[in-house]
């Protein structure tokens, strides 16, 4: 596992404390890990998405191309 995917690993875990305690992201987290997807290699982004899936699944909604609560 590189480095890259630790990044994603510790994010994720970033997004399960949140929801844990909140039922919603805050906006600057949302922007900053938008911020990230967009400047990632692709297959590191199909991996957070798999990871997101797999152990955040009320995060997809964040992070889903064309999603309302995606930050503009």
């Amino acid at each position: 596992m590189g480095k890259k995917n630790v990044d994603v690993d510790e994010t994720i875990v970033v997004i399960m404390n949140v929801l844990d305690k909140k039922p919603e992201l805050p906006n600057w987290l949302v922007t900053t890990i938008h911020g990230a997807i967009r400047d990632s290699d692709p297959a590191l982004v199909t991996y957070f998405s798999e990871e997101a899936k797999k152990f955040a699944p009320a995060s997809i909604t964040y992070f889903t191309e064309g999603s309302t609560r995606a930050p503009i």
